[in-house]
């Protein structure tokens, strides 16, 4: 396997391999092997799910070749590890198979230098190498050779260097010592390999110490977040790097790298480089540092990971980005029906923005391409932007503008206009950095987007659900409140009902699905349907539980329900109760004394189909209120149920139970620790209206 890693990297002139391994059955790749690429710069890739968005990922996954042209495609197409390495390279990632078995996949890595697009013969190369080591790994598990390391990836060393004659190595060695300044060697980890006597002096260390370490763990001056970046920009792009360090306490140098495939040739100059110090051939790529990078994708990724909706997600984007990039507005778009939406913005008068909203999809309008085409756009001045599109009218007060595409599942959903109040230039770096952001924005939002979507789809379920209006009952008085759950979806399966039987008959039910779902929402509607027709059929409480649990049984839905049945008898004054898991209702009396109606326990519904659901009978005495309630009303972490339900009989106790609107309002304010769904019905019977009198309230 070592030999055909090195021959398909050798063959297609490419800079580093990685080699990944897809255990039998597994839904994940493994790094198994590496050329030209360190440990360290691939340890966040050792591991990739199938699922990841990752080239190799998506390689491996559709059996096809992903190939990546540069900086700027990979922040475009996977923002993540384009902001782990945000430096300008290609890369091709392809799949390792033998017939229809897939062993693993392969990834390619060209410098800066390499043109846009593959060749016919890199093309051809790479193939033949994933053929060839995709018989090696097939061999390999026949002869039951394990695939997978047990420990660390093997690095694969570079080619040996052509021996030279002791004569051509002293001159060289004389050669290397008599240039200004100091020189050294770094190989492929960044360890120093040779170092002159000058280049010691000039960092002010012993050589022995020096070699064989880390330049920014040896020197702890050099410990900082540009050194190691730009070692890591030289090694990446094979291009040549400058960096000015501090040696303390007021020494500055200049340190020019030079890559190949073995290491990196380092000059070491006094000064900074621009205080006369020669440039090198190659500017160093500008743009954010890897530690401002690395600061920047924590942050707006830990950010919106926790974002809900849409407009969480324009939130967090530009209390993260505005003052993370200095810039001061934003807007976000979408499309919807050939018109631009605007999502949301920061730091724009509401009616320069609203002019835009609704707009046809027009070429004309800056934001629009980015949206259509998923290409970005950056204009350092206006005069940029007027000449890209003639017409537009200067009329923000912005000086600068970056036009990024929001890109989900490899399509643009939209736009994230950035402004700046000066003349921003916008160099390569940053542009990919800035596009990088929006890809992880873009995500953010079409998840946001489907979230709100089953929001709104699971409240118009649940809405159709909840009884709109509850029926006037001469000599009863009834008013209900419902509280969507503060967490998840806010939707949950508490229920509540009242149905009127007869001139003297009323039930009452109330009851709790278990989740917070659209699944709990729609079995809801099934119990208080199965409930509302065993209860019209006038079946006494036990059988209306019992034939509701039977029903549940039979559609095993997964979900437990509890639900306690009251049927009212208005002119005995009474009420029947059974309980399916369901918490005791309460009962106030007029003298304010309140107590708990212990009903006989039964199963909740649907875990047992032949379960029997006792009733007792209760006296409704004048004067009193019946409150039936779901268990969010009194649920708190680390309060006991029984101590939770004395706290409800001391609320109940203080409120009037002339006016149950203020009742009910008083409840659910004091809700310990909102965090369930709510449901609570309160019933007082009361003399029935004289022939022309008004109808009782409706509950809210």
């Amino acid at each position: 396997m070592d030999t055909a890693l090195t021959t398909v990297v050798r063959d297609c002139e490419a800079t580093g391999g990685l080699l990944y391994v897809l255990p039998p059955g597994g839904s994940a790749l493994w790094l198994v092997m590496t050329t030209g690429a360190p440990q360290e710069m691939v340890a966040p890739w050792r591991r990739v799910a199938l699922t990841d968005p990752i080239p190799v990922a998506d390689a491996v996954r559709h059996r096809r070749l992903v190939w990546i042209g540069g900086q700027e495609e990979m922040a475009r197409r996977y923002p993540k590890p384009a902001l782990v390495l945000p430096y300008d390279f290609s890369l091709a990632a392809a799949p390792v198979a033998t017939g229809e078995s897939v062993w693993g996949g392969l990834v390619l890595l060209w410098p800066s230098s390499h043109g846009p697009a593959l060749s016919p013969g890199e093309r051809e190369a790479v193939e033949a190498g994933c053929q060839h080591l995709g018989r090696v790994m097939q061999q390999s598990a026949e002869r039951g050779d394990p695939l997978l390391p047990r420990g660390r990836p093997r690095t694969l060393p570079p080619l040996p260097p052509r021996i030279r004659p002791v004569a051509e190595s002293r001159a060289m060695t004389a050669f290397v010592e008599r240039l200004p300044g100091g020189s050294c060697a770094l190989d492929l980890s960044g360890r120093i390999t040779f170092i002159t006597p000058a280049a010691a002096g000039l960092v002010a260390a012993d050589r022995s110490a020096l070699l064989g370490a880390l330049p920014w763990e040896a020197l702890p001056w050099m410990d900082v977040s540009h050194v190691e970046d730009r070692y890591r920009a030289a090694l990446v792009t094979r291009r040549p790097q400058v960096f000015t360090v501090l040696r303390p306490p007021d020494t500055w140098l200049t340190f020019e790298l030079y890559p190949d495939s073995s290491g990196i040739s380092v000059r070491i100059l006094p000064g900074r480089a621009d205080d006369g110090a020669p440039e090198p051939p190659s500017a160093p790529a500008t743009g954010p540092g890897r530690a401002t990078v690395l600061y920047h994708l924590m942050h707006l990724a830990a950010t919106l990971t926790e974002a809900v909706g849409v407009q969480d997600v324009v939130d967090q984007t530009a209390d993260q980005l505005l003052p993370a990039l200095d810039a001061q507005a934003m807007v976000l778009m979408t499309a919807d029906d050939g018109r631009l939406r605007i999502v949301g913005h920061r730091g724009y008068d509401a009616a320069v923005v609203d002019r835009f909203d609704a707009a046809p999809l027009s070429p004309d309008i800056p934001a629009v391409r980015p949206l259509t085409t998923g290409e970005p756009d950056f204009f350092a001045s206006f005069a940029e932007m007027e000449a890209a599109y003639p017409g537009t009218v200067h009329e923000d007060g912005m000086s600068a503008w970056a036009l990024l595409p929001l890109i989900a599942s490899g399509r643009p959903i939209g736009s994230l206009l950035l402004a700046y109040e000066r003349p921003h230039p916008f160099p390569p770096g940053e542009r990919a950095v800035l596009t990088s952001l929006a890809g992880l924005v873009g995500q953010a939002l079409d998840r946001a987007r489907l979230y709100d979507s089953k929001h709104a789809l699971a409240h118009r379920l649940q809405a159709a659900l909840l009884p709109h209006t509850l029926p006037v009952v001469d000599g009863l008085e009834v008013t209900a409140r419902y509280l969507p759950a503060a967490r998840g979806l806010g939707i949950g399966g508490d229920f509540y009902d009242l149905i009127r039987i007869d001139r003297h008959t009323v039930v009452a039910t109330i009851g709790d699905v278990q989740g917070h779902n659209v699944d709990a929402a729609a079995l809801m509607g099934q119990v208080r349907t199965a409930v509302h027709v065993h209860a019209a059929l006038g079946a006494p409480p036990g059988t209306v539980l019992t034939g509701t649990n039977r029903l549940l049984a039979d559609l095993d839905p997964g979900l437990f329900t509890s639900c306690l049945y009251a049927h009212l008898d208005l002119a005995g004054r009474s009420v029947r109760l059974a309980t399916a898991g369901h918490p005791p209702p309460l009962l106030r009396h007029a003298s304010g004394r309140t107590e708990l109606l212990r009903v006989p326990p039964g199963l909740l519904l649907g875990v047992e189909p032949h379960a029997d659901y006792p009733a007792l009978e209760f006296p409704l005495p004048p004067g009193c209120v019946l409150v039936l309630y779901t268990d969010g009303l009194i649920e708190a972490p680390g309060t006991d149920f029984d101590d939770a339900v004395a706290n409800l009989a001391g609320l109940v106790e203080a409120a009037d139970p002339t006016d149950l609107d203020a009742m009910a309002d008083h409840l659910v304010r004091h809700v310990p620790a909102p965090g369930d769904d709510i449901a609570l019905l309160l019933i007082r019977p009361r003399p029935r209206a004289r022939p022309g009198g008004g109808p009782a309230p409706r509950p809210r």
